[in-house]
């Protein structure tokens, strides 16, 4: 049999410029090298990546080998005649900004995986290829190996999309599977997966679900449509998640998740990042270690379900270069490269949704009460009951009240909490955790 290469007539090449070698740009070249028979099979075009702009040149020329120009200014690649695409691979909201705004003003197509500049900048950015007619795809920012971008813009597209809700953070989902399968603290399940490379040495972009929440920012945009919102998402963290939440969530059927959740119903859009407890039986209670999973409800679909691997080289490259070989595909066959819209809806017809206050769920709700007196309790039930909240079912210990609420409005379970934090009896602050049907 013929190798793929001898079997496609390539009457185009589309030429790649890279802008940064690091973990996502040399996992792109790694695929683009070892796949080239295959995508140019399936592109009908060769892509080639054809020069690089890098702060490590050595290292860039050790892989790259003579044949890719290498240059120190990112804005070279993005002016250069000579270019067809531009892989923005440096990371950052900053320099990635005018690199990318520059490369569209100059008539190139543009490739992402940077969630942070789409979420904060991505109005300006899609707004600015719509002008020029360009490119710009990104479905290695959101999961990295899951076709999530895809799956909403394409192929749910006969949907109205009521819910969406995901683990979306690999190193959160790492953090949180090793406190419930080994019972360690916080800080001993971060250090281990900052040990094996799961975690920054600073993970507070992570931790805290900010991460998460550029995500969501642009999962809800392709869902529900408007611009990404990252500045209307509730974020929330894990710091302060235990060992005992997830034994007693297991107790009562749920395992504990940083969820990226977004809604719409009656009230508006709801969009929030928060650890929550979800019914073990659901699949995303299933999604461990460092992992990804999405679940997406259509009206028509119904229940839909994602998942695959949140981090990684090869598995951003293989988004990455999925969007190249889109944009070499249409390139090839004389077709607009936008021909679908950059989230999915046309621009004419995207308007936003009005947002949903916090204030507005109903959720049942975990409460974690640390007593520094056992009489404490009753205080603790009195206050619950002033404010109208019911407990379904309750542990106690000689330090710590365990609560599961039945469901309540947001607004009066934060008044209790607020209140519980006041009393002389207790050693702490409550912890308060939502709880996710996925309904």
């Amino acid at each position: 049999m013929a190798p793929l290469s001898q079997t496609v007539r390539l009457d185009h090449t589309v030429r790649v410029g890279m802008l940064g070698f690091g973990v996502v740009g040399s996992g792109t070249h790694v695929v683009l090298t070892e796949n080239r028979n295959t995508l140019m099979a399936r592109a009908g075009s060769c892509i080639a990546l054809t020069m690089v702009a890098t702060r490590t040149p050595a290292r860039a020329r050790a892989a790259l080998g003579p044949d890719v120009l290498l240059l120190d200014d990112p804005m070279q690649v993005v002016r250069h005649p000579d270019i067809d695409v531009v892989v923005e691979a440096m990371g950052g909201t900053g320099a990635a900004r005018d690199c990318v705004l520059a490369a569209i003003a100059h008539g190139k197509h543009v490739v992402t995986a940077n969630k942070a500049l789409l979420a904060l900048h991505g109005e300006e950015i899609f707004a600015a290829a719509r002008a020029q007619g360009v490119a710009v795809a990104f479905e290695g920012a959101v999961a990295v190996s899951i076709p999530i971008v895809k799956a909403l813009r394409e192929g749910l597209v006969a949907n109205q999309i009521e819910w969406l809700a995901g683990i979306v953070n690999g190193t959160c989902n790492y953090v949180l599977t090793q406190m419930r399968d080994h019972g360690w603290g916080y800080a001993d399940a971060l250090r281990e997966a900052q040990a094996l490379g799961f975690a920054e040495a600073n993970p507070t972009l992570d931790v805290d679900g900010g991460d998460s929440a550029h995500k969501l920012a642009l999962l809800a945009a392709m869902a529900f449509g408007g611009a990404p919102r990252f500045h209307d998402v509730h974020v929330q963290g894990i710091r302060t998640l235990q060992a005992c939440d997830f034994a007693h969530a297991a107790q009562w059927g749920y395992a504990i998740k940083l969820l990226a959740v977004a809604r719409l119903d009656g009230d508006g859009l709801q969009l929030r990042v928060h650890p929550a407890l979800v019914p073990a039986d659901t699949l995303l209670a299933r999604v461990d270690g460092s992992m990804n999973g999405i679940l997406v409800k259509g009206n028509a679909a119904g229940v839909t379900f994602y998942y695959g691997a949140g981090a990684g080289s090869r598995e951003t490259a293989s988004a990455v270069v999925a969007d190249l070989v889109d944009i070499a595909r249409a390139l090839h066959s004389g077709n607009c490269p936008v021909s679908v819209p950059a989230l999915g809806f046309h621009h004419d017809a995207n308007a936003p949704s009005a947002m949903a206050p916090m204030a507005a769920l109903r959720l049942r709700h975990y409460l974690r009460v640390p007593l520094a007196q056992t009489d404490a309790a009753e205080q603790v039930h009195k206050s619950l009951t002033a404010h109208g909240v019911v407990v379904a079912q309750q542990v106690q210990t000689t330090d710590t009240l365990v609560l599961l609420t039945e469901v309540i409005d947001e607004w009066r379970v934060l008044a209790a909490v607020e209140e519980l934090a006041q009393l002389a009896g207790l050693r702490g602050e409550p912890v308060r955790l939502r709880v996710e049907a996925l309904d």
